[in-house]
């Protein structure tokens, strides 16, 4: 579904990655797993269209996006849940979903609101709450929900589980598991390389923006280098 080939972008003359290889193939899970600051998210971002790429190639089912702007990778299915949720604050629940659907304009979104609703049964009580006074957890369920609102065929998950309590990390990646189970592909950056690692089927490691390893998620897990280094064992 997705390939990225010899991709490098820059933050001015600071190059945050070098000519980055990646494959997703359509249902898998695909964890990226890094330090802080070794480019998965500019990786993300730069998929998504919103970070510019100084060379190579993405492609999407075999078309190359590379050169598409963000909202027309939208159209196309290539969602992302950004990190920190970037909601909108003093908008009713209900609203910041409608949001998600900004793009399908004359469509009847109703079915994806009720999934929305029967996925998060908390959103659905506060609905008309506005999102700021949502807890933590909250905040990314709604921040799912609104990406579920534009129909993805290919999610985009930047650390979903950040600031969250055990329990609620729980939660969302057993969400995330069960989108999958519904169809759905998945890119996920997650600092929380066990767990991410133990729902993924695939991994690739990113250092100081190049990928250093990859292979399925059991091999990863089980590589004595990743281990001591993003496992603490």
């Amino acid at each position: 579904m997705l390939q990225v080939e010899g991709v490098s972008s820059a933050y001015g003359r600071i190059k945050a990655l070098h000519d980055v290889t990646i494959e997703v193939r359509a249902g898998e899970i695909v964890t990226l797993v890094g330090a802080n600051g070794a480019g998965k998210t500019t990786l993300l971002r730069a998929i998504s269209g919103v970070q510019p790429i100084t060379g190579g190639v993405i492609r999407f089912d075999g078309t190359p996006i590379e050169r598409m702007p963000s909202h027309l990778r939208v159209t196309l299915g290539i969602i992302q849940v950004p990190e920190g949720r970037q909601l909108f604050g003093p908008l009713a629940v209900e609203d910041n979903l409608k949001l998600g659907a900004w793009w399908r304009r004359g469509e009847d979104f109703t079915p994806e609101l009720d999934h929305v609703y029967a996925l998060f049964p908390m959103l659905a009580e506060m609905r008309m709450l506005p999102a700021g006074a949502l807890s933590g957890g909250q905040q990314q369920m709604l921040a799912i929900g609104r990406a579920l609102m534009a129909k993805p065929r290919l999610l985009l998950l930047d650390e979903p589980s950040m600031g969250l309590a055990p329990i609620l990390v729980d939660q969302i990646l057993d969400t995330i598991c069960g989108l999958q189970r519904d169809g759905l592909t998945v890119l996920l950056v997650e600092q929380n390389a066990t767990a991410a690692l133990a729902i993924a089927d695939r991994a690739y490691v990113l250092e100081t923006g190049r990928v250093t390893a990859s292979g399925t998620a059991a091999a990863i897990r089980s590589d004595q280098r990743v281990r001591e280094a993003y496992l603490g064992v």
